[in-house]
């Protein structure tokens, strides 16, 4: 039983119901006209896309390939009992070694390249030592240690399905495969930045639940043929006859709604004055994160430890943010500085309880992994500014699948701490909160995010994102110029030369982070 499950994920296997495969075959001929010469099913299965091509594409040449033999075996008993006129084979083959350019010299005629490839990451199958990948190589564009190791984690589905584009390169051909909504725009965005293949992307949504018991947003992908159209229709269901809306490239960015973009482009750009953040990263949470008492404080290994106040403050994880829980707070933060590379061996002065703590838990915090830790002073932590110690700010937690906003003020009497999955803008006092807050909160300011946003991804909302949106074009926008301007003179008078400190300061924590 252990050996099937192993085997089930190594291989991504998850056979695609003969009503769904049915279904698909209708869909490209409704919605398409395809009507190909020859289709090819790459990783086959139990044959379900073989047996819907031929009972869809009368006279279609069709081959389907498959590594598991009694898989093959199964697929070609089924064949027997279909009446077609097609010439239709299934053969043992190993995707990664077979040779398909001269598989795919001796075809003539439009191509079909249909099925449903594996629904794994290359680290998954890295955790089971399977050899089922295919060779490392930089495909996705990636820089530093991953682009030399090949080491950046993947979708095989993506990298099977660019394959299939190579093929069609210089051949008249769709492709048209179920995988993951994130595969789909990874590989339109590559799509995009070539210039040898020029497909139209069609996205059908469908119930992955329903059809494979898998909790993942996922999608029938379809690439057709186009030379002047890169974007990608995204369509509510395989029912569906029109497009609810296009994603495409815009300004430099992948968008998830054009249409709406388009509307409000106009509010793209970057403010000095204000600059989103992430929170505080430690990466240890079970000795930076403390539980309150009534005499003291409780760890993550349940152990009761006694600190001084200097260096606690209330901390809001993403989940508080989420909810709108920003009130009181369940957990405090032991925050060893106050910026990047700040020495911590005062805290053994100012706070002796505090550094015999973290002394004793020296061996968990050496066991950071991440790079931003080396060469810095015991106990460091990361994402931490003069930003992080504002009395306001408005948060908004980049986990969960919508754009809330919330006002944080100060908490018994101490500013509030994020963790790093939180986002926030940073403020001196309430009302300059209050009016950003009236700003970001707009109508055009929410669907200018939510054009941009796509909510299938583990991390939707980030920094990045919402540094697109321009504060100061928002208030443009709502007849607030002037208003805008008197909070940006007011912070100038009070704090020279800290905007451009702050902008140079953010960019280099970012760069620190890239490259861990």
């Amino acid at each position: 039983m252990v050996r099937k499950s192993i085997d089930k994920w190594q291989f991504g296997d998850f056979q695609t119901p003969i009503d769904l495969a049915r279904k698909i075959v209708e869909v490209l001929k409704r919605d398409h006209g395809i009507n190909p010469d020859v289709i090819i099913e790459p990783t086959c299965g139990r044959g379900t896309f073989v047996r819907a091509s031929c009972e869809g594409f009368e006279n279609a040449i069709v081959l389907g390939f498959e590594i598991n033999p009694e898989y093959v075996k199964e697929a070609n008993l089924a064949l027997k009992d279909v009446s077609t006129g097609n010439h239709v084979t299934v053969n043992e083959a190993d995707f990664f070694n077979t040779d398909w350019n001269k598989t795919l010299s001796g075809l003539q005629g439009n191509i079909l390249i249909i099925g449903n490839p594996p629904w794994v990451t290359s680290s998954e199958l890295g955790l089971i030592n399977s050899k089922n990948l295919p060779e490392k190589s930089n495909f996705q564009k990636r820089k530093g240690i991953e682009a030399i190791t090949g080491s950046g984690n993947f979708d095989i589905s993506e990298w099977m399905l660019l394959k299939h584009v190579e093929w069609l390169s210089n051949r008249a051909g769709t492709i048209a495969f179920l995988c993951k909504y994130s595969v789909a725009r990874k590989v339109m965005r590559q799509v995009r930045q070539s210039t040898k293949h020029r497909f139209f992307g069609h996205v059908y949504s469908i119930d992955a639940k329903l059809y494979f018991d898998a909790a993942v947003e996922a999608c029938l992908f379809v690439l057709t043929a186009d030379t002047g159209n890169t974007d990608c229709e995204v369509y509510e269901s395989l029912d569906s006859v029109a497009p609810s809306y296009v994603i495409g490239e815009r300004d430099g960015y992948i968008v998830s709604d054009v249409n709406n973009y388009e509307k409000w482009r106009k509010l793209r750009g970057q403010d000095l004055r204000y600059i989103w953040r992430s929170g505080i990263k430690h990466d240890c949470s079970r000795v930076m994160e403390l539980e309150p008492l009534d005499d003291g404080y409780k760890n993550g290994f349940g152990e009761i430890v006694e600190c001084e106040d200097k260096y606690i403050y209330p901390l809001l994880k993403g989940s508080d943010v989420g909810n709108g829980r920003v009130k009181t707070y369940r957990r405090v933060a032991l925050t060893t500085q106050k910026s990047v590379g700040e020495e911590t061996c005062r805290i053994k002065d100012f706070a002796p309880k505090t550094w015999e703590y973290l002394v004793n838990n020296r061996e968990h915090l050496d066991k950071r992994r991440s790079s931003i830790y080396r060469n810095k002073p015991d106990f460091s932590i990361f994402g931490v500014g003069n930003y992080s110690f504002k009395d306001w700010k408005i948060a908004i937690s980049g986990l969960y699948k919508k754009l809330k906003f919330n006002i944080v003020g100060p908490l018994d009497g101490k500013t509030v701490l994020f963790d790093d999955t939180v986002n926030f803008l940073s403020f001196d006092t309430k009302e300059e909160a209050e009016f950003v807050y009236h700003l970001v909160t707009s109508t055009p300011a929410l669907e200018f995010l939510e054009s941009m946003v796509f909510w299938d991804e583990k991390r939707p909302i980030t920094t990045r994102l919402l540094r697109r949106l321009s504060i100061k074009e928002i208030a443009r926008e709502l007849g607030e110029i002037e208003q805008y301007q008197r909070w940006v003179e007011d912070q100038q008078a009070s704090h020279t030369g800290q905007l451009e400190l702050g902008i140079a300061e953010q960019r280099s924590n970012y760069d620190t982070a890239l490259s861990s």
